[in-house]
């Protein structure tokens, strides 16, 4: 039930003692898997939605990134702004009071609008052999993430997850943190939701092995730490292709 003691449109409710499991599993691993949280219907709208925007504005990127150790980014995508200003229905989610307080006790924090624009939302879609969103951190502190369309786990498209970590634009060893730590592997069926700690928890997709589809809607919060964060460096690819920190894609 809401706070009006009317039922939500968004979430269902659960009792304490499910929320508190799952910021115990989020603290300790930086995800939780939260699709019981979420409404069928609204998931089921969502998806809908997100093949309607992906119709209409999708965009191909295909290049490597220097920020991340020139980790690959190959996918098409649809940018925030746009979805910001063409569907009421994912920015009416993304502001639910419910969803939201419901989340910040899984983070034991309060979480803030994103201060920038272009990283609020994202629609990504994986659809060819080797598709993938290379090994990254996110820029802030929380993202809720839809899987609208998981391809079979012996495809690909997998979700891996170095928790606690940390991100130095300017050298960020991914591969020491590879050695140095176990990566956690997750498989997520259609239609699933987890929440990510995405600035210490270095994670990527596993490529696809075949033509297929993998489509995610990611909604981005920050944290008060966020709010005094100057970013650095020109990497917002899934803005602008053509970013300094971008290299194309050569194989």
């Amino acid at each position: 039930m809401s706070s009006n003691g009317q039922e939500s449109t968004v979430i269902n409710p659960l009792e304490q003692g499910a929320l508190r499991r799952m910021a115990h599993h989020y603290h300790r691993y930086g995800i939780v898997t939260v699709t019981d949280l979420i409404r069928e219907d609204v998931r089921k709208n969502v998806r809908a939605e997100a093949d309607r925007l992906l119709e209409k504005y999708a965009e191909r990127r295909d290049l490597r990134l220097q920020t991340t150790g020139y980790t690959r980014r190959s996918m098409s995508v649809v940018q925030s702004e746009t979805i910001a200003g063409n569907s009421e229905l994912v920015t009416s989610i993304y502001a639910n009071p419910e969803l939201l307080g419901a989340l910040e006790r899984i983070a034991g924090e309060k979480l803030h609008p994103c201060p920038k624009a272009d990283e609020e939302f994202l629609i990504t879609r994986q659809e060819r052999s080797g598709d993938t969103h290379g090994w990254h951190w996110g820029d802030f502190s929380f993202a809720l993430i839809w899987v609208l369309q998981a391809p079979p786990i012996d495809i690909g498209g997998m979700l891996q997850c170095v928790p606690h970590t940390e991100w130095d634009k300017s050298d960020p060893r991914i591969h020491q943190y590879l050695v140095d730590n176990p990566i956690h592997t997750y498989h997520f069926e259609s239609g699933d939701v987890y929440f990510l700690r995405t600035d210490t928890t270095l994670h990527r997709t596993v490529p696809l092995r075949e033509d297929t589809t993998r489509i995610i809607l990611n909604m981005t919060w920050a944290g008060d730490r966020d709010l005094r964060r100057e970013l650095q460096g020109d990497d917002r690819w899934w803005e602008d292709a053509d970013v300094s920190a971008a290299a194309a894609l050569d194989d």
